[in-house]
């Protein structure tokens, strides 16, 4: 098992390598090739069914995603451009969309996919809540044609850099936190199934593990990005500056500090990982420092990422999907082309575009990629862990099935999506009788 497992991480990396620039003009992105090329591999005679199963390897497969959606969340902190001051309104007032994304879309989305499951479909109601909190998180890798590509020191002090991408900022920014807050909702999940519908437990879930636990995983977050970011660039000490050195391997430390002492003090790791790399981010906002630290944190992101979807593509033509039904592909086909839509849609409906707002292309855009990904692998394997859940493997082939579905639908129409926005943005900004942008060429 051993040798396979050596020739499955090394075409992971391999590809990880090269699909990046070789996809970069196709409608084909580099998570659509690993599923792909994991179900092929999984036809395979080689290696244990057993190694693929998440039912009985759910504490390995909840290490690795944890691993990397906390990658991906330092990686997100790092990237973001547009700063959030707690004593400065009009930053709030900037990450509006993302509020609505958090709020409403996001509540929305989980209570669709519970009543869909509940009423609609006759599951349990706790594991109709566990699978609308499971499918929550959007991911900040898969969707990566669709947000911020890394932290822009050139433009940062004016913040010029996410200005002209509002819908890339709001996806993004989205990602990084709702996959901490959707912690609660699987927490509720976990709390029906062993307590029932007595509302014993549901007080102390709304004040400690609804709005408790996010306060603190938000301050430890934000103190450790502020003192880690005080030691590497205003240390009095030059062994201890380390931006000046150019260590990036403090993207690293931060995230075990950040994680951990929140964890320890009861918080939400993963938001205290996010609001770490924020924080780190608001300091010295021009410096390079910042896109070396991103850089390491996105390299290894993107090597787990994608070597957790050739697994997942592996173990879907290994029996994953085995207890797929038709009420797990309406669950996902509903989730993808209908919930998310329209949740997203109505939290975004009065945002028009005054100021940091949005047109209604942005707003469709916006609504339609909540890409599903490492997250909701994540937590299905945590929930799992936790209660003995009777439809746990019906819940695996349907999440799987899931991100599958999102790597395809959101893969195959993200860089068309974009180019219509880009295209559409030129246009809105050509001066009266100038050339379009697709017709400048044809006319040379």
């Amino acid at each position: 098992m051993s040798s396979a497992l050596y020739l499955v991480a090394g075409l992971a990396i391999l590809l990880a390598a090269v699909l990046p620039s070789t996809l970069n003009r196709l409608a084909i992105s580099p998570p659509m090739v690993l599923l792909a090329a994991g179900i092929c591999m999984g036809l395979l005679p080689v290696g244990n069914d057993e190694f693929f199963d998440p039912v009985a390897n759910h504490t390995t497969i909840e290490q690795v995603t944890q691993f990397a959606v906390l990658l991906a969340l330092m990686g997100v902190g790092l990237a973001l451009d547009r700063p959030l001051r707690l004593r400065h309104p009009r930053d709030w007032r900037r990450w509006s969309a993302t509020w609505r994304l958090l709020l409403a879309a996001m509540p929305l989305s989980i209570g669709a996919v519970w009543l869909l499951g509940w009423w609609g479909l006759g599951l349990a109601p706790a594991t109709a809540l566990l699978l609308g909190a499971t499918l929550a998180p959007t991911d900040p890798v898969l969707a990566g044609d669709v947000q911020v590509g890394g932290p822009d020191v050139e433009t940062a002090e004016d913040h010029e850099s996410d200005e002209r991408h509002e819908v890339r900022f709001a996806l993004t920014s989205e990602a990084g936190l709702n996959d901490g807050l959707a912690f609660p909702f699987v927490y509720a999940a976990i709390f029906l199934f062993e307590k029932g519908a007595s509302l014993s437990w549901v007080g102390r879930w709304l004040v400690w593990d609804l709005m408790g636990k996010v306060v603190i995983g938000f301050l430890v977050g934000a103190f450790a990005g502020w003192l880690l970011a005080k030691l590497a660039f205003r240390a009095r000490r030059a062994s201890l500056r380390l931006a000046e050195q150019g260590e990036p391997l403090l993207a690293l430390a931060a995230l075990a500090i950040s994680f951990g002492a929140a964890e320890l003090v009861g918080g939400y790791g993963f938001i205290a990982v996010f609001c770490c790399g924020m924080a780190m981010r608001n300091a010295e906002r021009s410096s390079a420092y910042h896109a070396k630290m991103h850089g390491v944190v996105e390299r290894l992101e993107r090597l787990l990422t994608l070597l957790v979807l050739l697994c997942l593509g592996i173990a879907m033509s290994r029996g994953l999907l085995d207890a797929l039904d038709w009420r797990g592909v309406l669950v996902g086909i509903a989730l993808i082309l209908v919930i998310r839509p329209l949740s997203g849609g109505l939290s975004l409906m009065p945002l028009a575009r005054r100021g940091h707002g949005m047109d209604a292309r942005e707003r469709l855009v916006t609504a339609f990629f909540g890409v599903r990904g490492v997250g909701s692998l994540f937590y299905l394997a945590y929930a799992a862990g936790h209660a003995d859940f009777a439809d746990v493997r019906w819940l695996w082939s349907t999440v799987a099935f899931t991100i599958g579905l999102s790597v395809l639908v959101h893969g195959v129409l993200a860089k068309p999506a974009m180019d219509w926005l880009e295209l559409h943005e030129k246009r809105a900004e050509a001066p009266d009788g100038d050339e379009s942008p697709a017709e400048a060429p044809a006319s040379r």
